[in-house]
């Protein structure tokens, strides 16, 4: 109980530090919103929203990724980074969902897992953020590494943090406690330099508590 409470107490401070959250990708629809989740893996928000402009413009439907020509679709992504992959896997994507869902994202959490570059946390995501319905806290490089430095977590896998967040943050709450912390991650809590003496959460981190 203590932990969640902690949660909690979490939130409602980084909620008045940051009552606007972000900024995150670009998206008017759930395909967008996959395209651009898939993207953002070992990149910017601001670099996939650069892309997708005209990406978006360009590709608006399953069958258009699905009969996209692979080097075309590298060019068009080449600068998020690990374009080969990703392009395959947005090719991938179109087909999948003409083949299984009749050219529409599924709004079923294990069914979105089922295609190519959809892991847990973005399917947590398109669950949340496109249908409303709040399946998993997704587990990016900043909530793995801020759950772990306020103890809210000892575990060393993502899939391990992801369940252990699970049962002390409030299902209503798994999306908001992502975005909270991502914001968070950028601007204070940042990986190579933290801000941790002017941190609203200090009091509640044992580890920057050992560092000022």
């Amino acid at each position: 109980m203590r932990k969640e409470n902690e949660v909690l107490e979490i939130i409602a401070r980084l909620k008045k530090e940051y009552p606007v959250t972000g900024p995150f990708l670009d998206w008017s629809n759930p395909l967008e919103l996959i395209v651009a989740t898939s993207l953002s893996a070992q990149c910017t928000d601001e670099r996939v929203n650069t892309v997708t402009k005209s990406l978006f413009k360009k590709y608006k439907t399953a069958h258009d990724y699905a009969s996209a020509r692979i080097v075309d679709l590298e060019k068009d992504v080449y600068s998020t980074g690990f374009y080969r992959n990703k392009a395959k896997n947005l090719k991938g994507l179109g087909q999948r969902l003409l083949d299984d869902y009749g050219g529409e994202v599924p709004q079923d959490f294990t069914s979105l897992q089922t295609l190519p570059g959809v892991a847990k946390k973005t399917a947590a995501i398109v669950m949340s953020k496109a249908f409303g319905v709040h399946e998993s806290v997704a587990v990016d490089t900043h909530v793995f590494r801020i759950a772990k430095l306020l103890g809210l977590t000892t575990s060393q896998s993502i899939e391990s943090v992801r369940r252990d967040l699970n049962a002390i943050v409030p299902r209503k709450h798994y999306l908001y406690f992502n975005e909270l912390l991502i914001t968070h991650g950028r601007k204070v809590c940042i990986a190579r330099r933290p801000q941790c003496s002017s941190c609203i959460l200090l009091s509640l981190c044992p580890t920057g508590k050992e560092n000022v």
